[in-house]
């Protein structure tokens, strides 16, 4: 028996020889693994591609606009390209707001494949060259761009280490007209006050319900509000008031938004706000923070003066006014009274100014003082032949501007000191 068992049992010898044998499988392994990688990798970096340079610069100056200049992750810094299924999709993001673009007029591709094309460089290309198309070509050893008359080359980074852009995948959104949209935003944005403490006010606030939109933005001395219709797919509905979009992601949105498109598709999920056009996807997070009751802010009066007023006419005698006034005197005190609305302004260093322009209410005279800035920023988000109603009370109440297509603006008084 002793003998049967020696004769079965493995050496030391033999065990040693079976684990070498092991790692040699598991290294072989591995190699061949890390091997396909590189290949795969190598695959997607030859990228090869013929573009109108004008459609090809739009696009890459807005996905660049939101690349941020300096980030002590350097791959930020860059426009990631991929040339599939006969378009090329620019993908950038700050890892805050992120962008998806496609390009699919004046492309052609010759061989698919993806690129990390450095922001500065190839946005600076774009611009002054003079080819009406470039080809753009890149490899493991970097990127190649030329024209008819011009050679570039670049370093590449490894697009792999790109983060991710979010897709927009919802089942639940609001579908807006863009022409509304692009506007609510618009009157909203410049309200806002991304400098503030309370960092609820460095946004607009979205409020989504139904078959409604609404759109707010408030720095605390004066607030925009604008209500428009949208539909609901899926039950989409905002949730109390915590939908609030940075005012940047504001701006990307804007310049993304096309008028040759009917509707934008506007989703709220969790952190993040998803948009959608037909040519492009925007993520944004949300800013932290609840809203104040903006609903208290708006006045209601059963007293108050109401003027119409076209924009064209006191945007010009706004600016005339504020001719002596500086950053240490803003106000300009408004007096209506006799037929006239007479605006005022006095610094001591820089003179006096008084310009009138006529207006129908012969009521008892109403002083008003506003910063003029605050009423200039209405005129200039508003066509300057369009109408809307100034209503007043007195001189510690607050001005409330509103149009028949939904919007409505409030600034706060300042104390005179005349």
């Amino acid at each position: 028996m002793q003998r049967l068992l020696a004769k079965h049992t493995p050496s030391k010898d033999d065990l040693m020889l079976k684990g070498v044998r092991r790692r040699h499988r598991i290294v072989k392994t591995f190699d061949a693994h890390r091997l396909r990688q590189r290949t795969l990798s190598e695959e997607l970096l030859k990228m090869k591609i013929t573009c109108q340079r004008d459609h090809l610069a739009n696009a890459f100056s807005l996905a660049a606009s939101i690349a941020p200049s300096r980030s002590p992750k350097e791959i930020l810094q860059n426009v990631k390209v991929t040339a599939a299924g006969g378009k090329l999709t620019l993908s950038a993001t700050d890892q805050e707001v992120g962008i998806r673009l496609d390009v699919t007029e004046g492309v052609e591709i010759q061989t698919e494949g993806t690129a990390l094309l450095p922001v500065q460089k190839t946005g600076a290309i774009l611009r002054e060259s003079n080819d009406e198309s470039l080809s753009i070509e890149t490899d493991e050893s970097g990127i190649r761009i030329a024209g008819s008359r011009s050679k570039f080359r670049l370093p590449g980074a490894n697009p792999d280490e790109f983060p991710a852009v979010h897709e927009f995948d919802e089942q639940k959104y609001h579908q807006i007209s863009t022409r509304l949209f692009r506007e609510m935003l618009r009157r909203t944005a410049f309200a806002t006050d991304s400098e503030s403490s309370r960092y609820a006010l460095g946004g607009v606030l979205l409020e989504m319900e139904e078959a409604s939109v609404i759109a707010v933005g408030t720095d605390g001395r004066r607030l925009a509000r604008m209500e428009g219709k949208g539909d609901a797919v899926g039950g989409h509905q905002t949730n109390g008031m915590t939908t609030i979009v940075p005012t940047r992601a504001i701006a990307l949105i804007e310049k993304a938004l096309s008028d040759k498109d009917d509707t934008v598709d506007v989703a709220s999920r969790g952190n993040d706000l998803m948009i959608r056009t037909p040519r492009a996807v925007i993520s944004s997070r949300l800013v932290e923070g609840r809203y104040p009751n903006w609903r208290q802010v708006l006045p209601k009066r059963e007293n108050a003066v109401q003027l119409d007023v076209t924009v064209g006419p006191l945007f010009a005698a706004l600016r005339q006014a504020a001719i002596v006034t500086d950053i240490d005197s803003r106000g300009v005190d408004f007096t209506f009274a006799d037929g006239t609305l007479k605006l005022e302004a006095s610094t001591a260093d820089l003179g006096e100014s008084q310009i009138e322009l006529p207006i129908s209410y012969d009521g008892e005279a109403i002083t008003l003082t506003m910063d003029h800035r605050y009423l200039a920023d209405f005129c200039k988000v508003m066509d300057s032949e369009s109408t809307f109603v100034m209503e007043i009370e007195s001189s510690k109440s607050p001005a409330l501007l509103t149009t028949e297509d939904g919007y409505a603006y409030v600034i706060m008084p300042m104390a005179r000191d005349r």
